[in-house]
């Protein structure tokens, strides 16, 4: 966390934000991305 603090004073508040946002998506698009390429085995079954 103390990494983030002269990076908020370098690039500004917003983007800082954003790519924090953008991690935690990515998180959950990887679920998704399973979930959906599992899904014809579960039909099939």
């Amino acid at each position: 966390m103390e990494q983030l603090i002269p990076f908020i004073s370098e690039v500004g508040f917003p983007i800082v934000v954003t790519l924090y946002l953008l991690h935690r998506i990515e998180a959950k698009l990887d679920v998704v991305v399973q979930s959906i390429q599992g899904l014809p085995e579960r039909l099939k079954g």
